[in-house]
């Protein structure tokens, strides 16, 4: 009556992926179409961050036209609040949220979001003031309702699947870094000596995000749940009680019927450890991501933009340094003899971090610039390579709605932890005479 009643919630021809079907047909389900989720879960990733990436990446057009505003920065605190605030209430609702519309939610929103920055740019005619500046914080405030929505509700349903599709969808969320990055470049290269060159550049690379959001939403919302091994891990959460994947197994095909009520031991199958409980189990792991994020956003992209130097190029160098290292140090957890598992040696390497605030403020003052660039590397690699390391490990051992709860607490630690390393940064402003 145990594990075969414990799947009732699902249908009988769908159920066998987990129950009734020998060990081949179970193995081939939970393997079937992983490549493809893997590099699907990459672009989403991607997408998670590609539009406000893209707002950071073309501080140069900002800067040029709000001299007096320091845009860098005061977009991305206009961003954190919204974006913490989103997870938070996301995170405290989780087990009753519908994850597929919370997910496609986010990605029109980013959308939409990348398409207002051209609007508005068109709108002011390519001009700085208190308005269009007004008008780019709007914008980026609604670049942190986006992310709210995704990067909690896409981390909390990788969470109760195979370990490489968060993995990848992490190394998307610093591929679009380093990708928003080469592109800004390539860009900037084309319009060089055009008349305007910087404002049809930020324009142009406005545009590739727009396409690119869209392209996130084409892929969730069509193709992402239709994956056979996505269907496994859905329909496997769904017999352990999770209500979130209802409306994402019913675009892949598979109808579930709440009318059948669970019997006594099924209920107690599907009980789950409450929020309480699970953050007290992880709180080692919630203080690393945000440690990890708080030494991270004090120093990149505020310091790295803005106090290394007058030098626009360089600035760009910088914070193209850290989006290509960063996104190497994701896929280094791939090579298991150098995985951090050990959650005490995770805290400690954590900790360590925060020697790079005296190492960053003696380099840039006393050392030449190839210094800098190096030390910008190993802050990019550090943070890649923790950041996976945390996630991946943290929600091994648990059931599907308690990896889905984790991950979303995990998401907003380390959001936390942003917003908190980006009130740091201003502290470098200090004796600077603002």
């Amino acid at each position: 009556m145990g594990s075969s009643s414990s799947y009732s919630a699902i249908p009988g021809d769908q159920s066998e992926l987990i129950t009734g079907c020998d060990e081949d047909d179970h193995g081939l389900a939970k393997t079937k179409g992983k490549n493809w989720g893997i590099f699907i879960c990459w672009l989403l990733g991607n997408g998670c961050l590609f539009g406000f990436n893209g707002m950071v990446t073309i501080e140069d057009y900002h800067v040029y036209l709000f001299p007096n505003y320091h845009p860098t920065r005061m977009i991305t605190l206009v961003y954190q609040p919204f974006v913490l605030t989103t997870t938070a209430l996301f995170a405290y609702h989780e087990a009753k949220i519908n994850t597929r519309m919370r997910n496609l939610a986010g990605y029109m929103l980013f959308f939409l979001s990348s398409f207002g920055v051209i609007v508005l740019d068109v709108a002011s005619s390519g001009r700085g003031g208190i308005a269009p500046f007004v008008g780019l914080c709007l914008i980026a405030a609604a670049f942190g309702v986006a992310d709210g929505h995704v990067q909690g509700g896409m981390t909390g349903d990788l969470s109760l699947m195979c370990p490489e599709f968060i993995q990848s969808f992490f190394a998307g969320i610093a591929a679009s870094g380093a990708i928003t990055s080469a592109l800004r470049f390539l860009t900037k290269a084309i319009f060089e000596n055009s008349r305007d060159g910087l404002r049809k550049g930020a324009m142009m690379f406005s545009s590739i995000a727009c396409f690119f959001e869209l392209l996130c939403v084409i892929l969730y919302a069509f193709v992402f749940p239709k994956l056979p091994i996505v269907k496994f891990y859905r329909t496997k959460a769904a017999s352990e009680g999770s209500l979130t994947v209802t409306a994402d197994l019913a675009a892949g095909g598979i109808k579930s019927q709440p009318e059948n009520p669970l019997d006594e031991e099924d209920q107690a199958f599907a009980e789950r450890l409450s929020n309480r409980q699970l953050l007290n189990q992880n709180m080692d792991y919630a203080l690393d991501v945000f440690m990890i994020y708080v030494l991270t956003l004090s120093i990149f992209p505020g310091f790295l933009a803005e106090d290394t130097g007058t030098q626009l190029g360089y600035a760009l160098v910088l914070i193209a340094t850290f989006n290509v290292s960063d996104l190497i140090g994701r896929y280094m957890p791939l090579i298991e003899q150098i995985k951090l598992t050990s959650r005490k040696w995770l805290l400690i390497a954590v900790v360590a971090r925060f020697l790079f605030v005296p190492a960053f403020y003696f380099t840039v003052k006393y050392c030449d610039e190839g210094w800098v660039i190096m030390l910008t590397s190993f802050l990019g690699l550090s943070n890649g390579h923790l950041t996976v390391c945390v996630i991946t490990e943290a929600p091994r051992g648990y059931k599907g709605p308690e990896q889905n709860a984790l991950g979303n607490m995990l998401v907003f630690f380390l959001l936390a932890g942003i917003f908190c390393g980006v009130v740091l940064d201003w502290m470098w402003l200090i004796g600077k005479g603002w």
